[in-house]
This record gives C-alpha cells, sequence and structure tokens, in this order.
C-alpha cells in the first residue's frame, strides 16, 4: 500500500495527515491552492484505500474522514498492538529458525520460502540483514549442496554476499548435478527396457514350448 500511495504521490498526505482548516479569511491564492492539492490527495489516497479493502476492511475504515485517520485504524488492526506483535515475531522467528530445505524442493523456491518469512518478520518491524538470510539459507540445505555451500564460505565475504548471488551459485551448482544424473537416469531407463524385454521373451519361449508338448501329448 505505501508503494501504491507513493506511486500516485499521496503518501506523504496519509503519513503526516491533512487537518481541513475551518477559516480559510484573508488565504493568498497560492495558499488556497496549496490548500486544494492537499484536499484532492487526501481524498484520492482514501479513495485508493477504500478500493483495496474487502468488505471487511471497507467497514473499518467506511466512518474515516481523513486518509491518515483511515491509514492508522487499517495499521492498529493488521498490525495489532505490541503485545500481539511480539507474539507474531517470535512465531516468525521460530518458523525462519526450523526451515530445511526439503529433497525434494529447486533452491530458487527454498529461497522463495526463506525470503517470504523474512520479509514477514520485516512487515512486522524486525527487518533482517541480507548477511543473516544468507547465512540461515547456507545452514539449511541439503546434504547435496554440502561441497559448494563450503566453497562458498571459503571464497566469498558472507557479509556482502547477497541473495540473488547466493542463488546464482547454487542454482548453477544445481544445474551441474541435473547434467551429470541425465546419463545415469538415461542408462538406469536403458537396463529396465532391456530387462522389461528380456522377460517379455522368456515368457513368450516358455508359452510357446508348453504348445509343442501339449501337441506332442495330444499325438501319443
Amino acid at each position: 500500500m505505501k508503494a501504491l500511495l507513493g506511486s500516485q504521490e499521496n503518501w506523504k498526505v496519509v503519513k503526516d495527515g491533512f487537518d481541513e482548516p475551518t477559516n480559510t479569511t484573508g488565504w493568498s491564492n497560492a495558499q488556497l491552492k496549496v490548500l486544494k492539492d492537499a484536499r484532492v490527495k487526501d481524498k484520492v489516497a482514501l479513495y485508493i484505500l477504500y478500493q483495496a479493502m474487502d468488505e471487511s476492511g471497507f467497514e473499518k475504515i467506511a466512518s474515516a474522514k481523513s486518509s491518515k485517520e483511515a491509514w492508522d485504524i487499517l495499521e492498529k488492526a493488521y498490525k495489532g498492538d505490541d503485545r500481539v506483535k511480539q507474539v507474531r515475531l517470535q512465531t516468525l522467528r521460530g518458523e525462519l529458525e526450523s526451515m530445511r530445505m526439503k529433497e525434494t524442493e529447486g533452491v530458487a523456491e527454498y529461497i522463495t520460502r526463506v525470503e517470504t518469512v523474512a520479509n514477514q518478520l520485516a512487515r512486522n518491524g524486525e527487518t533482517l540483514p541480507a548477511s543473516r538470510v544468507v547465512e540461515k539459507i547456507l545452514r539449511s540445505l541439503t546434504n547435496n549442496f554440502e561441497n559448494v555451500v563450503c566453497a562458498i564460505e571459503e571464497s566469498k565475504d558472507l557479509s556482502k554476499l547477497t541473495v540473488e548471488e547466493l542463488e546464482g551459485s547454487l542454482e548453477a551448482h544445481e544445474q551441474r548435478k541435473k547434467k551429470k544424473r541425465e546419463p545415469l537416469d538415461q542408462l538406469l531407463q536403458t537396463k529396465m527396457s532391456i530387462k522389461d524385454e528380456k522377460a517379455q521373451n522368456t515368457q513368450g519361449r516358455g508359452r510357446y514350448r508348453g504348445g509343442i508338448r501339449s501337441d506332442l501329448g495330444g499325438r501319443s
């Protein structure tokens, strides 16, 4: 919402608030123009907030007289008081700490999971430095990445390594491992096909011999 309101140049009026003056007598044309512009920005910002809400959210701010008043209501409703906020932060911290990459998970998918929780922490007032997110990812990868993790830790300054750079290195390793597995997978598929073909041929010969024995028995 901050990004949306900022793109419309309305965030300042939401943050600072707009107070409708009770008397504009003696105001210059320049002052009246500033007042008009501020009034318009406030109403536009309030309209944007209305449009962004579902029915429940709209009911919360329907009686708000200014965009700041509406924002303050929403901030309190969705973030809660300090106690609720601390509980939420504790929950998110625990979730982040317990996260581990799954064997069936790709690098990009796992990093997205980690960043989602990190972003939720930031929205609740606890911004994690990129270095901490990088360290978390490196500590929780599967054993398949052990060699590349050691190489990154020895060759990179983790305090300056970005999540994007780390993701690129890990995905490159992931692709190399995948290419090495492809010939083995193809070989296994070929062996399985040959095995199935032999089994079918053996069954066919068994049925044929059985037919001959039946015919000989009939002649005797």
